[in-house]
């Protein structure tokens, strides 16, 4: 696989009253991944206080194969076991790069080459950037709202995004799967 930065996407629900514990935890493994070859760099993003108790921790890559080498390091593994008691569910995490989530599919295990992931995007985006503003513009000047070259190209480039995410890049890549993943 070609080298390309690459992030993982880990996901902790923590128990209620552990949240301290998974603290210091976190402060054992956030060390050991920055120490890790081509660790780039991490966030976390912390529950809300007396409202959520999931933790996400982003951890950025140069490469893939650095990612998985993390992920699938022993000192990464212990320390997981040593959390585990502190866990709701399991440890959740998902590796991706650049539009990857456009590509997913639960069935595969590697997401397609950069190129081609650039000629479904862009032969999916096209048709939608010139029918998206027939249909949607003509409908804003019925419900007369007035023509604003910003708020309508927030609104054609939402819809587009929405369609995009939702609707036409995970049938499209179902349908072109052989090639795509060939």
């Amino acid at each position: 696989m070609e080298n390309q930065g690459a992030s993982v996407v880990i996901s902790h629900h923590i128990l209620d009253g552990k949240q301290q514990e998974y603290e210091q935890w976190l402060n054992e493994i956030v060390p050991l991944a920055r120490h890790s070859q081509g660790f780039i760099d991490h966030q976390i993003v912390r529950p809300v206080k007396d409202l959520t108790f999931i933790y996400t921790v982003i951890i950025r890559f140069d490469t893939i194969e650095n990612l998985r080498n993390w992920i699938e390091s022993d000192a990464r593994k212990k320390l997981i076991e040593k959390a585990v008691p502190l866990f709701r569910k399991n440890d959740n995490y998902k590796i991706k790069s650049g539009l990857d989530f456009l590509f997913e599919d639960d069935n595969q295990t590697t997401v397609p080459v950069r190129w081609k992931q650039f000629l479904v995007t862009w032969s999916a985006i096209y048709p939608l950037s010139l029918l998206i503003p027939l249909i949607l513009l003509p409908f804003l000047r019925l419900l007369k709202i007035p023509a604003n070259h910003y708020s309508d190209g927030l609104l054609i480039s939402g819809c587009i995004v929405f369609l995009m995410v939702f609707i036409v890049m995970p049938n499209y890549t179902k349908l072109i799967k052989k090639w795509l993943y060939k």
